[in-house]
C-alpha cells in the first residue's frame, strides 16, 4: 500500500497525520471488530482488510490490499462489474447503502454476505474513498431474528417478561409485566421488587439468586404472590414462572448480567385445579364418614365418627347442640363436639348453652338455613374476646353454622370454627357443611324425640 493512499485513508478516521503509534492503533482496531471489513480509495483499489474479512473469504490482508475491486479474486467474473458498481456508488450517496453479494472464497466456494457501505471523506468533504462492512447473511440473520424476538416480547407478548439486572432490580419490563405488577413500566425500573410485591417477594428474590449462582432451573416454577395495589389492598395471584441466567456475549469468560424472568397469571387455572381436587377430597371423606358411621352401635358415636371425617382439612372445631325438647324459645344443648375436650365444657349435664342475643347458632335454627360468622380484622384480644363471647374456643376466628334437620324437623344446630391460620368460610364451604349436616341429622334422628317442624 502507498504512503499516500494509506495517509489519505487515515486521514478519515482521525488527524490528518496518525501520532506514533497511531498506525499500530489503526490495525489494532480493525482487526479487532467482530465484522469483516474493508475500505477502497476513488479508483476502486482495496486499501484495508482485516482479520474477519480474511476470517470469511480466507484472503490475508497481503493478498487483498492493492488489488482494484473484487474481480477475479473474490467475485465471479459475471458479477465482477455489478458488484463494483454497487460498492462505489456509495461514494455519491448519502447514508449507508445496504446490499447482499455471492462473494468467492480463496478455496473457491462462495458465501452469501450482507454488506454495508459509506462513503470516506477527505479534508475538502470531497469522496475519496468507500468502506464496506460485511458479514455473512446467515450470521447477520440470527442477529436480526434475536433483535426481533427481544422486541417482540417487550411490546406483544403475552407473557410477562422483566430483565432484572444483578441487583434484582428491574432494568427491562414488557408492556404485559407492568400490567400484572400493577405499576408503569418506566416505574418499575430499578425499583427493588419488595416495593411492588406485598407477599412472595422472598421467594422470588431466592430464585433469582439461585439463577444468577447456578443457572436456569429445569422446569417453570408456580409462585403465589400478592401485588401491592394503590388503594392498599392485594389479591393473591399464582405465576408461573421461568428463568434464565443471562452473560454477556462480548466477555470472554461468562459474567452475569442478570436474570430473564418470564411469567404469566395461572391463578384461575390453578384454582379452578385446587376446587377440583379439594371436591375429589370432601366427596371422600363424606363416603368414608358414612361407610364407618354405619358400624357405629351407638348414634351418638356415629355423630363423632362423622365430625371427626367432616374437620380433616375444613376446620378446627366442631360442635353439635340439640334444641331443648319442649321449649317455646329456641334452646340448644350441646351434646358432641371433636376434637373431645377441645370445646367448653358442661354439656353432659343437659343445660342449654348460654348463648347471647344474636348467636348465630339460635339464628341458624330460627332461619334453617345456614349462616356464617366472623371476627374480621379484630386483633388477636378482641377477637379472643369475641370467641369467648359466643361460648367457642378462644383461637376461633371464622364461624360455619348448619342446621340439622331430619323428616322435615329441626334437630339443632352443627357448628364449624376455624383458627386465624385459615380463611373464612365461603359458599362452597358451607355446601360441604350441609351435607355433613345433613349425614349427622340422620342419626341424631334416631335418638332424639319429635321436636318442632
Amino acid at each position: 500500500m502507498s504512503a499516500s493512499r494509506q495517509s489519505g485513508t487515515t486521514g478519515e478516521l482521525g488527524p490528518e497525520e496518525p501520532g506514533p503509534g497511531g498506525a499500530e492503533l489503526l490495525a489494532a482496531l480493525l482487526d479487532g471488530m467482530d465484522a469483516a471489513l474493508c475500505a477502497f480509495d476513488a479508483d476502486g483499489v482495496v486499501t484495508h482488510w482485516n482479520r474477519e474479512a480474511e476470517r470469511i473469504l480466507g484472503w490475508s490482508a497481503a493478498e487483498a490490499v492493492g488489488r482494484r475491486g473484487f474481480a477475479g479474486w473474490a467475485v465471479r467474473p459475471a458479477d465482477a462489474e455489478e458488484v463494483e458498481e454497487r460498492l462505489l456508488a456509495a461514494m455519491h450517496a448519502p447514508g449507508r447503502q445496504v446490499h447482499e453479494f455471492a462473494l468467492v472464497t480463496k478455496d473457491g466456494g462462495r458465501v452469501l454476505v450482507r454488506t454495508q457501505s459509506a462513503a470516506v471523506r477527505g479534508g475538502d468533504g470531497k469522496p475519496s474513498g468507500v468502506y464496506c462492512a460485511f458479514s455473512e447473511v446467515h450470521t447477520q440473520i440470527d442477529l436480526e431474528r434475536s433483535i426481533a424476538l427481544s422486541e417482540a416480547l417487550f411490546e406483544d407478548a403475552s407473557w410477562g417478561v422483566v430483565l432484572v439486572d444483578a441487583d434484582l432490580r428491574p432494568a427491562v419490563v414488557n408492556e404485559h409485566a407492568a400490567r400484572l405488577l400493577g405499576a408503569g413500566r418506566a416505574t418499575l425500573l430499578g425499583r427493588p421488587l419488595g416495593e411492588v410485591l406485598l407477599q412472595g417477594v422472598e421467594e422470588l428474590e431466592s430464585a433469582l439468586t439461585h439463577v444468577l449462582a447456578e443457572g436456569a432451573p429445569p422446569a417453570p416454577a408456580e409462585m403465589w404472590v400478592s401485588v401491592r395495589g394503590e388503594d392498599g389492598q392485594a389479591e393473591r395471584r399464582c405465576w408461573r414462572s421461568g428463568f434464565l441466567r443471562l452473560g454477556s456475549p462480548l466477555a470472554e469468560e461468562p459474567v452475569p448480567l442478570g436474570v430473564g424472568w418470564l411469567f404469566r397469571d395461572v391463578t384461575e387455572a390453578k384454582q379452578s385445579e385446587q376446587e377440583a381436587a379439594q371436591l375429589r377430597f370432601r366427596s371422600q371423606q363424606l363416603h368414608r364418614s358414612a361407610r364407618a358411621a354405619a358400624e357405629c352401635e351407638d348414634p351418638m358415636e356415629a355423630v363423632t365418627v362423622q365430625l371427626d371425617f367432616a374437620l380433616a382439612g375444613f376446620a378446627d372445631h366442631a360442635l353439635v347442640d340439640l334444641l331443648a325438647a319442649d321449649e317455646p324459645a329456641v334452646r340448644l344443648v350441646r351434646v358432641a363436639a371433636s376434637p373431645a375436650g377441645a370445646c367448653l365444657s358442661g354439656d353432659k349435664a343437659g343445660l342449654p348453652v348460654r348463648y347471647p342475643e344474636g348467636h348465630p347458632a339460635p339464628q341458624c335454627v330460627e332461619r334453617a338455613g345456614s349462616v356464617r360468622a366472623g371476627a374480621g380484622l379484630a386483633s388477636p384480644e378482641r377477637a379472643r374476646d369475641w370467641a369467648v363471647a359466643r361460648q367457642w374456643p378462644e383461637s376461633s376466628v371464622h364461624a360455619l353454622c348448619a342446621v340439622l334437620r331430619s323428616r322435615g324437623r329441626t334437630l339443632g344446630v352443627v357448628t364449624f370454627l376455624r383458627g386465624a391460620a385459615r380463611s373464612p368460610f365461603d359458599r362452597a364451604d358451607a355446601v360441604y357443611a350441609e351435607s355433613v349436616a345433613a349425614r349427622i341429622a340422620a342419626s341424631l334422628d334416631l335418638t332424639t324425640p319429635p321436636s318442632r317442624p
